[in-house]
C-alpha cells in the first residue's frame, strides 16, 4: 500500500519540482540603434517591423534573365554547401531533443534468471553426509531514476541547444542566400563576358576592314610601311583579346555548374550577350528589412545560446538531487515468482554538493559570461556591418549611375571620333596612327561602359543579399517612421520550442 501511494505521488512531485527556479540570467536582446532613414536614399524610411519578416520570394526575377529563372531554384535543392548546412541544422535539432530528454525520468525494466548448484550437508555426533541441490532463482523489477532539474540547469541546456538550433537554421538560410547571390554574380559575369565577346568580335571585323584599306594603299605606295604594320598589330591584339575571353567564360560556366550541384562537363550554356535588366529599386523600403538577414539572426541566436550557457555554469554551484524507485518481484526458487509474497519495492533519494573545486566553477561562470559578452559584441558588429554594406551598395549604385551616363556620352563621341579619323585618313589628311588611336579609344570606352554596367548589376545583386533577400513583399507605408530595434530572430524561431526566446523564472 505504501508503495502504491508513493507511485501515485510521483507525478505530483514531478510537477512541483519542474516548477522550480532557474538560476542564471534570463535572456533579453540588447538594443541596437537603427537609422531613421538611409543616408544614400532618403526615400527609404523606417517602418514597423514584421514578426514574419515577409517572404523573400523569387528576387532574381527582377533581373529578367531566363538563365537565372531556370537555375536559381536549383540552389536550394542541389547546392552542396546548402546541403551541408541543412545537415548541420538537423544535427542541432537532434541535440535539442537530447537535452530535453534530461527533463524526464529514466524508466527501465530488469529481468534475470539464475540456475545454480548449491551444496548441502548435515552433521551429527555419529555421522555426516554430504549432497547437492539445484536452485533456480529469478527477479522481475521495474526501476525509475530521475535527476531533478530543481535549479533549472537542464532547462538552461535546452534553452542553449534550442538557440543553437535556431542559429543553425539561420546559418542554413544564410548559406542558401549566399549561394544564390553567388549564382547571380556568376551569371552576370557570364553575360558581360558574352557581351564583351560580341564587342571584340565587332571590333575585329572593323579592324579587318581597316587593314584591307591600308593594304590597298600600301600596294599603291601611297602610305608609309609603318601604317600597315600598325593596322596589322592592332588587329592581332584584338584577336588575342577575343581569344583570351574564352578562358573567363569557361570558368564562369564551370562555376555556375558547381553552384547548382552539377559536374562542369555536364553543363553547356549557350552564348548570349544580352545583359540582365537592372532591377528597379523602389522608394519606401524600411531599414528594418535588415531583420530578415540570416547572418544577423545567426548572431542573435548565438547570443541567446551564450546567455543560457551562463545559467548552466551557475547551476553547478547548487546540489544535485536525485530520486530513485524500484518495484517488482524476486524469488528463489523461481517457481511462484509473481506471487504477492515475493513483491518488493524501494524508494530512495540522494543529494550531492561540491564543497571545494579549486575555483573550477567560478572559472566556468566567468568563461560563460565572457563568451556572452563576445557574442553581444559580434551581434552588434554584425548589425553595424549590415548597415554599412547596404549604404555601400546604395552609394555604389548612385555613383555608378552617374558614371554610366557620362560613359554613354563618351561612347557616342568615341564612335563618332573613330569615323571622322577614318574619313580623314582616307582623304590623306592624317596618318594611320590617328585612326589607330581613335579606334583604341572607342574600344576602351565601350569596354569601360560595359564594366560599369557589370558593376551596377553586381551591386544590385549585393544589395539584394545585404537586405536579406530583396524587398519583395515588405514595402510599407513610410509616412510614419518609428524608432525600433533590429529584431533578427523572427526567421529562426519556427523550428524549435519557445524556451529559447525567453525562459521563465
Amino acid at each position: 500500500m505504501k508503495a502504491r501511494c508513493a507511485v501515485r505521488l510521483l507525478p505530483l512531485s514531478l510537477v512541483l519540482l519542474m516548477s522550480g527556479c532557474m538560476v542564471g540570467p534570463d535572456y533579453h536582446r540588447p538594443q541596437v540603434a537603427t537609422p531613421a532613414q538611409w543616408k544614400e536614399l532618403p526615400g527609404w524610411t523606417q517602418a514597423d517591423p514584421s514578426a514574419a519578416a515577409g517572404p523573400k520570394g523569387e528576387w532574381w526575377s527582377g533581373f529578367q534573365d531566363p538563365l537565372l529563372d531556370e537555375l536559381e531554384p536549383l540552389v536550394a535543392v542541389s547546392n552542396q554547401t546548402v546541403a551541408q548546412s541543412y545537415a548541420n541544422y538537423q544535427q542541432a535539432l537532434a541535440e535539442v531533443r537530447v537535452a530535453r530528454a534530461s527533463l524526464f525520468p529514466t524508466i527501465g525494466v530488469t529481468g534475470s534468471a539464475t540456475r545454480e548448484r548449491a551444496s548441502t550437508s548435515t552433521t551429527s555426533s555419529s555421522f555426516s553426509s554430504g549432497g547437492a541441490r539445484i536452485v533456480n532463482s529469478g527477479s522481475l523489477e521495474a526501476n525509475v531514476s530521475w535527476t531533478l532539474d530543481f535549479w533549472g540547469q537542464v532547462r538552461r541546456q535546452v534553452e542553449e541547444q534550442s538557440a543553437t538550433a535556431q542559429a543553425s537554421e539561420a546559418t542554413l538560410a544564410n548559406a542558401q542566400l549566399s549561394e544564390q547571390i553567388a549564382l547571380a554574380n556568376a551569371v552576370i559575369d557570364l553575360r558581360v563576358t558574352d557581351a564583351d565577346i560580341d564587342l571584340l568580335t565587332q571590333t575585329v571585323e572593323a579592324y579587318k576592314n581597316s587593314l584591307r584599306v591600308v593594304t590597298d594603299q600600301d600596294t599603291a605606295g601611297t602610305i608609309a610601311p609603318s601604317d600597315l604594320i600598325t593596322a596589322r598589330t592592332q588587329l592581332e591584339n584584338a584577336q588575342a583579346s577575343l581569344i583570351a575571353l574564352g578562358v573567363a567564360r569557361a570558368q564562369y560556366e564551370h562555376a555556375i555548374a558547381v553552384l547548382v550541384g552539377r559536374n562542369p562537363e555536364d553543363m553547356t550554356i549557350p552564348h548570349n550577350g544580352k545583359l540582365p535588366i537592372l532591377p528597379e529599386i523602389p522608394a519606401g523600403v524600411p531599414s528594418t528589412i535588415l531583420q530578415r538577414r540570416p547572418d544577423i539572426a545567426t548572431a542573435e541566436r548565438q547570443m541567446a545560446s551564450a546567455n543560457a550557457a551562463i545559467g548552466v555554469a551557475v547551476a553547478a554551484y547548487y546540489p544535485t538531487i536525485s530520486l530513485s524507485a524500484l518495484d517488482g518481484f524476486t524469488q528463489a526458487p523461481l517457481a511462484g515468482l509473481l506471487h504477492v509474497s515475493n513483491y518488493v519495492w524501494s524508494l530512495g533519494a540522494s543529494a550531492t554538493e561540491t564543497i571545494f573545486d579549486g575555483g573550477e566553477r567560478s572559472g566556468e561562470v566567468a568563461a560563460a559570461r565572457a563568451s556572452y559578452n563576445a557574442a553581444v559584441a559580434n551581434y552588434r558588429a554584425t548589425v553595424l556591418s549590415a548597415f554599412q554594406s547596404v549604404e555601400n551598395d546604395l552609394s555604389g549604385l548612385r555613383i555608378l549611375a552617374q558614371q554610366s551616363d557620362a560613359l554613354d556620352a563618351a561612347v557616342r563621341d568615341s564612335i563618332r571620333g573613330a569615323q571622322i579619323a577614318q574619313n580623314e585618313y582616307q582623304a590623306g589628311t592624317v596618318d594611320y596612327t590617328t585612326v589607330a588611336t581613335a579606334q583604341a579609344t572607342q574600344l576602351s570606352t565601350q569596354q569601360s561602359a560595359l564594366t560599369v554596367q557589370q558593376s551596377r548589376l553586381l551591386d544590385a545583386a549585393a544589395l539584394i543579399g545585404d537586405l536579406g533577400g530583396g524587398w519583395s513583399g515588405v514595402l510599407h507605408d513610410a509616412s510614419h517612421p518609428q524608432k525600433v530595434s533590429v529584431d533578427p530572430g523572427a526567421d529562426a524561431n519556427a523550428a524549435t520550442n519557445a524556451n529559447a526566446a525567453g525562459p521563465t523564472q
